[in-house]
């Protein structure tokens, strides 16, 4: 069976044709980060109008790289949640007149949901039940996954996610966009207890996570209150940040004070799920989403795991990024129990189950 996917919920434009859930036959990605790098963030306008020029010729190019026609196809699949509502809606229109013209069933995803189910694309079929981490620019979360289509929210980000908070971080020490991939290099040659920054686990026993305090933290370490409000939080102007090694220092700094709390909230959650009397017990820990790739979070949970002997699964870089092969692969679980969704199906900007 083959699912084509549509994946435009932020910045990348992506078109994927997946064969049984789990072998890729292609996976285009048309990349926006030249286009956003400027502005050290997604600008959503821009986004949007680099979907409606590409989306056409990266579904001919995921057609015709999968070595198949379009009748080959067997069912439609679309991200049409959570994101940016107008970037949903370029992708949710291109499935919908797919599906219609060729009277083939259209199939909704959580772009969330996929994330998690993105290791089974690089990895023999994992074993359920699990505990998920989604780590990423707009998304910080725990999940108990009891198989391919039943999620179970344990926590969330109370304000930046973890990802946001990298990228807000790199543009305060002049590093560029995206963030995530600059710190983690520039980190590498950085001191990890140069800085002492906070680690925010909130209430006893919380799930949830808040990154806007270190963001503020870094930002006051670099420039000192009164140079912050001087320059009404512009970054390149009166830092007390000289140096290239003062960077990396910090860099290293506030990456670690983000990957301390994302351990171990997740090793807690693991915990929690292992113990849980009306569940079945989970069996090991699956990390998704752009942050997934960062080198010290993958680093520091395989050790964690190792010492508790249960598998870490996490995808290749490609699928940590946004993409379309994860919404394909997922949707065929839901074309297997005829989860179809209607034309009037709608773009939907926030998370839900």
């Amino acid at each position: 069976m083959l699912i084509l996917g549509i994946e435009t919920t932020c910045d990348e434009t992506s078109v994927a044709v997946v064969e049984d859930g789990y072998k890729i036959l292609s996976n285009i990605i048309a990349s926006q980060e030249t286009l956003h790098s400027e502005f050290g963030g997604v600008v959503p306008e821009i986004a949007c109008r680099a979907h409606m020029e590409s989306i056409i010729t990266v579904i001919d190019r995921a057609v015709s790289s999968a070595g198949i026609s379009f009748s080959d196809i067997s069912a439609i699949a679309v991200a049409n949640s959570p994101g940016l509502v107008g970037a949903i809606l370029i992708g949710l229109t291109a499935a919908k007149s797919l599906a219609m013209s060729w009277d083939i069933p259209l199939i909704a995803i959580s772009h969330i949901h996929a994330h998690l189910y993105s290791v089974n694309l690089c990895n023999k079929k994992v074993s359920y039940p699990l505990t998920g981490l989604i780590v990423s620019g707009g998304h910080t979360s725990l999940f108990f996954i009891e198989d391919e289509l039943t999620y179970s929210l344990l926590g969330g980000t109370l304000d930046d996610a973890a990802g946001e908070a990298f990228d807000k971080v790199a543009k305060i020490l002049g590093l560029g966009y995206p963030g995530g991939p600059k710190i983690d290099s520039i980190s590498k040659d950085g001191d990890r207890n140069a800085v002492r920054f906070p680690r925010s686990y909130l209430s006893k026993g919380s799930l949830d996570f808040s990154f806007s305090g270190l963001k503020t933290a870094v930002l006051y370490h670099c420039y000192g209150v009164t140079g912050f409000v001087k320059n009404k939080g512009c970054t390149g102007l009166d830092t007390n940040v000289k140096s290239e090694k003062e960077i990396a220092d910090i860099a290293a700094s506030f990456q670690e004070a983000v990957i301390d709390v994302l351990v171990d909230k997740t090793i807690s959650a693991f915990k929690l799920n292992s113990c849980t009397g009306n569940k079945r017990s989970s069996e090991g820990i699956v990390i998704g989403g752009g942050v997934a790739r960062n080198s010290r979070l993958q680093a520091k949970l395989k050790e964690k795991v190792e010492e508790m002997a249960v598998p870490l699964y996490y995808p290749t870089p490609v699928l940590c990024t946004d993409n379309a092969a994860m919404i394909a692969g997922l949707a065929y679980h839901k074309f297997v129990r005829n989860d179809f969704a209607a034309l009037s199906l709608e773009a939907i900007p926030s998370y839900t189950l």
